[in-house]
């Protein structure tokens, strides 16, 4: 039971990470369109995530600092800062696009225009950010993530064809759709699975609740029970989609339509359920990504942080934070449909990767820092390859994004 409490905090990167609004979409979109196609996409992105987020765990573990903090005084003022730019634009935008995707979860519930719920979802963000504490905040919205496993149980009340979904695994196609078109799906899954501000947030919460070198034991069973899942739970997904839209080549753009398998195998209940796992994962990917802007602003510049002190000494921190979901209810208010923006926010997402992760791998060898607990061998092989997986999504997200009209 202790494991499992001390997993909630991968749970929540994971939630925030694999099946946020990101994902909600990406994945519905690729079973659609691809079948089980793209599960690979999925495997890549777990294996590479608890790579990362391992490094991450034991640098916060070790050093009783955040990523980000030695970021900057590893590779100095300026880099740090192209990084911190990046890094705060991608996710402020991302913050607006989970807030967008709490308000599409109450106008599913309530059936009221998404546009009333979103400065009212940005409030409740803010106050939760200002008042919960830290263990309570990633164990209530993590857990309450888990409800998404209502797709993984649809498949066995839905017309299931499991040697028909496990023949797309091992058979990609392009479907009818086209090969740019494929792989133009495929790099924004992926970056839906490896957003840049997991690997923030899961360094910053190990500082949040104290990691030392002891506790590196509960940092991996973190991120080998939480990425899993969240991996699990997008696979679900995909399955669902690829048996209630891809038969009849139905392309999946609204978040009602990401809970039409629930709906058809339970009726209301499961409608009731999608909505609550729908509000659950985009709110706590709303926490994550606010408090991953603030974490990586105050942890460049040196101030007081996080929620383990009072906002009163961590003022600045606090108030980045709320000018942060200010931006994020503020682009949502302008009427872009955040759907549309989610999928720009994954192309935007899948050219910054790099930026987030080499940092990473540099600091994680080390030795200044983490003295006889740097990389290994095999972990610098897997980080180096992931590395290039990254730096490819990287270089062809722009290209393919204009040569499929966002995959058209």
């Amino acid at each position: 039971m202790r494991k499992l409490l001390a997993a909630t905090l991968g749970v929540l990167s994971a939630v925030g990470g694999f099946v946020d609004i990101g994902d909600l979409v990406a994945a519905s979109q690729a079973g659609a369109r691809f079948g089980m196609s793209h599960s690979w996409v999925l495997l890549v992105g777990v294996i590479g995530i608890c790579a990362y987020a391992d490094m991450a765990g034991r640098i916060a573990a070790v050093t009783g600092r955040a990523v980000f903090d030695l970021v900057r005084e590893r590779l100095g003022a300026r880099i740090a800062l192209l990084n911190l730019v990046a890094s705060y634009l991608v996710t402020v935008l991302t913050l607006a696009a989970e807030l967008g995707g709490v308000a599409l979860a109450l106008r599913l519930a309530s059936g009221l225009p998404y546009l009333i719920w979103v400065p009212i979802a940005g409030f409740v963000v803010w106050l939760v950010l200002w008042r919960m504490r830290f263990p309570l905040m990633e164990r209530v919205w993590g857990l309450a993530g888990l409800a998404l496993v209502v797709f993984a149980v649809a498949l066995f009340a839905l017309p299931t064809d499991w040697a028909g979904l496990a023949r797309g695994v091992v058979d990609p196609t392009e479907a009818g759709y086209g090969w740019a078109a494929y792989w133009f799906v495929a790099v924004a899954l992926f970056a839906s699975t490896v957003s840049p501000y997991e690997v923030v947030f899961f360094s910053s919460g190990g500082v949040e609740e104290r990691w030392s070198s002891a506790d590196l034991a509960d940092a991996r069973s973190s991120v080998l029970i939480g990425f899993p899942v969240g991996g699990f739970l997008a696979l679900s997904l995909i399955a669902t989609a690829t048996v209630v839209f891809h038969p009849n080549g139905v392309s999946v753009d609204r978040l009602d339509q990401v809970a039409e398998p629930a709906v058809l195998a339970f009726g209301a209940v499961g409608l009731a359920v999608a909505a609550l796992a729908f509000f659950a994962v985009t709110f706590g990917a709303a926490l994550e990504t606010g408090l991953s802007a603030a974490y990586a602003a105050a942890q460049y510049f040196g101030w007081q942080w996080g929620k383990r002190v009072s906002p009163r000494e961590a003022a600045r921190f606090h108030a980045v934070l709320l000018v942060s979901i200010l931006l994020g209810v503020l682009v949502l208010l302008t009427t872009v449909d955040p759907i549309t923006l989610t999928e720009y926010m994954l192309i935007v997402s899948a050219v910054a990767l790099p930026l987030t992760y080499l940092p990473i791998l540099i600091v994680a060898n080390d030795r200044t820092y983490l003295g006889d607990r740097v990389n290994g061998r095999f972990m610098n092989l897997l980080g180096a390859v992931f590395l290039l997986l990254i730096v490819a999504a990287s270089i062809a997200a722009i290209p393919l994004a204009i040569t499929t009209r966002m995959g058209q």
